[in-house]
């Protein structure tokens, strides 16, 4: 396996995240690295894709023997298109991996997740593909213990991934602890959550006050400046866990310190409904 693979990365951070760096050392010696990443940050982008003939400006950054680098400003999602269509042009790469994200993607956050959408689109065009994210928001998060248990995960999840059924793709989630205190891995499933206190009024000041650029670290690309009657408002809000939320979820086994692994799937169809529904003789002719 090692040194013989066709990898794409990206990720929802932008390419110059230090996670998706991180990630192109985990995964040099494993072959040729192509990475596609978006010029801004784009989380919470989920499978979005830049539609409707919006132009869409793409350079490429870097290219030496086994790696080349180029950013699109446009989507996750919209980077995995145009590397496997546009840069992998007459053979798919072997494998996408999308992250590392900076910021957990378990449980419901992770249908927002540019990062998990990236992989989603891989799992389109039928490709095995991998999310990886950490439960450290921080832009200089420390992504050590990544670095050290991802590759002998990431070797077993392709294993896994050359039998995959359509629509497979594998969401890791790696709490923010130091190698030697994470207890373990776990397969899990998502976790059921909602948000509540989801709207903040704007302060332009946030930023100053969080050392953040809005640019470079949140891919602003505008700042409010409101006319009159309008109001603004930032989306945030507090994270609670339903009551009903399984023993298996992931992002409660981050928290209690494992290694996650969410099997998830494009086809959302919901199978006891659909049986339900044919039991119930609902399919006739009109």
């Amino acid at each position: 396996m090692k040194g013989e693979m066709k990898i794409l990365l990206t990720n929802d951070d932008g390419y110059t995240a230090k996670g998706i760096r991180t990630l192109a050392e985990i995964l040099r010696p494993y072959g040729e690295l192509t990475i596609v990443a978006p010029k801004y940050h784009q989380s919470g982008m989920s499978m979005a894709v830049n539609l409707s003939y919006k132009p869409m400006a793409v350079k490429k950054i870097s290219e030496k023997p086994g790696e080349r680098i180029y950013y699109l400003d446009a989507t996750p999602s919209s980077c995995v298109k145009f590397g496997i269509d546009n840069i992998f042009i007459d053979e798919k790469p072997d494998v996408v991996v999308s992250g590392i994200n900076h910021g957990l993607n378990a449980g419901m956050c992770a249908p927002y997740s540019g990062t998990v959408g990236a992989a989603s689109e891989a799992a389109l065009a039928r490709v095995p593909s991998i999310a990886v994210s950490l439960d450290d928001f921080d832009f200089d998060a420390d992504f050590s213990a990544i670095e050290e248990l991802f590759p002998a995960i990431f070797e077993q999840l392709f294993e896994l991934a050359k039998n995959r059924h359509f629509g497979l793709l594998y969401n890791v989630n790696f709490p923010k602890l130091p190698a030697s205190e994470i207890k373990g891995i776990r397969a899990t499933r998502l976790g059921r959550m909602h948000w509540e206190r989801e709207f903040q009024p704007y302060d332009p000041d946030i930023y100053k006050k969080l050392g953040l650029r809005p640019l470079e670290d949140l891919g602003i690309t505008w700042l409010p400046d409101p006319e009159e009657g309008e109001e603004v408002y930032f989306m945030t809000g507090d994270m609670i866990t339903d009551h009903d939320s399984p023993v298996e979820s992931d992002h409660l086994l981050v928290r209690q310190g494992y290694i996650t692994v969410t099997p998830q799937n494009l086809d959302n169809t919901d199978l006891t409904e659909f049986r339900r529904l044919q039991e119930l003789q609902f399919d006739r002719d009109l």
